[in-house]
């Protein structure tokens, strides 16, 4: 089965900016800020005013996902990334700071793919930081993740904390009806539980004829001529059955067998004819009928795409049992929503006049000061950083993408540079976590980088709090342990990775308790190496690593980096 890998491109690098500002042009309720790739409604003066504000994002590839569903009725604004890749917490937290409802709140929806998670999360984390440094209150921010893929058991999900289902089409009813909910001027706590039931009430399958080809990468792989694969992702992520293609009735006939008054939604996840998407529909709806399940409602149409991917996916959306639940649900489903995305919805023309571009709010802003102690300790960890750099990468070339070394290297060197340009405020240790934040988000990238982001996120705001609730404590060893295992419990708000999971957790965890339990630094430290050594003997569970299989006795590479930044930190605070 040939697929076509030919697209209308002029550079790889703008097309997704340029795309955005084609759909801006076409919709003029609409705006862009190209730099940081956010779409928003014009009208957001009043939308803050009076609603709860929505905001989604992720990879794009996926139209008209996310930006598309951006309109009355629906989404305030939506942050769209690279193709198949999530967009930046810097990105999601220009968009926060953009739509933020003081008098509403705002909700954050995202698919559960671990990029995703930990990119929202710490640009929701950096905002709660900002409000506090800024000394106000507590933002009324929630989020939640939508993960309706039942097509792939991840092997750890019987694990406590597993990774979860995947995000597809049904994470788009996710977005109608909290939408709707928050158009009728309902409260963030209503919106939450809202978007809630419909994230763990819907289920959906798909199955694709092939892979899509990704602009500027061509075709990934290709399946033969006469195959199917079931449960292949969005992303191009392989499904888990391939088998010989199937007359449509018995194809659709056995992807319900996979799921479960119902809402029916055929996704056409990017390059099946509107002529097979007729039958699809007709099959997927009888099929329900021959299982008992009464489609009260039936969307079909593109809502979620996998680029120009030859498939379909299907979701079903269990409504509540109670009749009058039932046609609450129904109601917020057919209630009108402007927006290019949403299937036979009319567009709105909003006055261009009523643009509010002002309400972005200021950036954190922090005030330079050395401090020799500080300033010892940054040179430390980062020479043995470089020191260690040759062993943490060779490590994770054998059981990871190799680039662990190199990655921990870059964050280091761009926060000693920072350090010798003075361009930290090394006098206050809550405000240089979170700048240090910021500047190892722009060297590092990937999921370790996120990692240390969100957890010197949380260590910002936990020592914050903490000299504020007791202006005449010192900040021993002991507060410091407190403050870090309370940015564990902000890091693990967005991650599923706990102690024994064979990640730098396993060092992490125990160097914070342990301080906090004596306050004695080496033995913090001895801990953190003890468990970072232990990795050496565990299952992977989270990361590249699992699907390499056993270990053989190597200890976890972001495990051993931490472990070499620590050492340095403690080398100087011993003397």
């Amino acid at each position: 089965m040939s697929n076509n890998n030919k697209h209308f491109i002029t550079d790889p690098t703008t097309l997704v900016r340029d795309s955005l500002q084609g759909l801006v042009y076409s919709n003029p309720h609409l705006s862009l800020d190209a730099k940081e790739k956010v779409i928003f409604i014009k009208d957001l003066a009043s939308r803050r005013k009076n609603h709860v504000t929505l905001l989604c994002g992720g990879g794009s590839g996926h139209e008209p996902a996310h930006a598309g569903f951006v309109g009355e009725g629906m989404l305030t604004a939506a942050v769209c990334g690279h193709v198949f890749a999530s967009p930046t917490s810097s990105q999601v937290l220009s968009c926060l700071r953009r739509i933020y409802s003081e008098e509403k709140g705002t909700l954050v929806a995202i698919k559960n793919y671990t990029g995703d998670v930990l990119n929202f999360g710490r640009a929701v984390e950096r905002f709660k930081s900002e409000r506090v440094h800024q000394g106000k209150t507590m933002p009324k921010v929630a989020m939640v993740v939508v993960g309706d893929d039942v097509g792939v058991v991840n092997p750890n999900d019987d694990e406590e904390g597993g990774v979860g289902r995947r995000g597809l089409a049904g994470t788009v009813l996710a977005y109608k009806l909290a939408g709707a909910c928050a158009a009728n001027g309902n409260s963030l706590e209503q919106v939450k539980r809202t978007i809630e039931y419909v994230a763990s009430h819907t289920f959906t399958i798909g199955c694709a004829l092939n892979a899509a080809s990704v602009p500027g990468q061509g075709m990934p792989r290709s399946l033969k001529e006469n195959e199917i694969e079931v449960g292949m992702g969005i992303h191009n992520e392989p499904g888990f059955e391939k088998k010989t293609l199937e007359p449509a009735d018995k194809l659709v006939d056995s992807l319900l067998d996979h799921i479960g008054n119902v809402v029916i939604l055929v996704n056409n996840l990017g390059a099946t004819s509107n002529l097979e998407m007729g039958l699809v529909t007709k099959l997927a709806v009888e099929a329900a009928a021959s299982r008992g399940l009464k489609a009260v409602r039936v969307l079909s149409g593109a809502y979620m795409t996998g680029l120009a991917m030859p498939g379909i996916s299907l979701s079903v959306l269990v409504l509540p049992e109670d009749n009058s639940e039932q046609q609450e649900f129904l109601a917020l489903l057919d209630q009108p929503a402007h927006c290019p995305g949403w299937i036979n919805q009319a567009h709105r023309v909003v006055d261009a006049g009523n643009t509010d571009d002002s309400a972005k709010g200021p950036a954190q802003s922090y005030t330079s000061a050395s401090d020799p102690t500080w300033e010892r300790i940054i040179k430390t960890a980062y020479d043995n950083v470089v020191e260690q750099e040759p062993e943490i990468t060779r490590l994770d070339q054998l059981m990871g993408d190799g680039d662990c070394g190199q990655v921990l290297l870059s964050g280091a060197t761009a926060i000693y540079e920072a350090s010798k340009d003075n361009a930290l405020p090394l006098n206050d240790p809550s405000a240089a976590l979170a700048r240090i934040s910021s500047i190892v988000e722009d060297a590092m990238g990937g999921t370790s980088g996120i990692i240390y982001c969100l957890f010197l996120d949380g260590l910002s705001q936990h020592l914050h709090q903490i000299l504020k609730d007791n202006k005449d404590t010192s900040l021993t060893a002991k507060i410091w342990g407190k403050a870090m295992l309370g940015a564990l419990e902000t890091l693990y708000q967005y991650t599923t990775a706990r102690p024994g999971h064979r990640t730098l957790i396993d060092a992490l965890q125990p160097f914070a308790s342990t301080l906090e339990e004596t306050g004695d630094i080496k033995a913090a430290l001895e801990a953190a190496d003890a468990g970072a050594k232990a990795t050496a003997t565990m299952k992977p569970m989270r990361g590249r690593a699992v699907y390499v299989g056993q270990n053989d006795g190597l200890a976890d590479a972001g495990a051993a980096g931490l472990v070499a930044v620590l050492t340095g930190i403690t080398e100087v605070l011993q003397k």
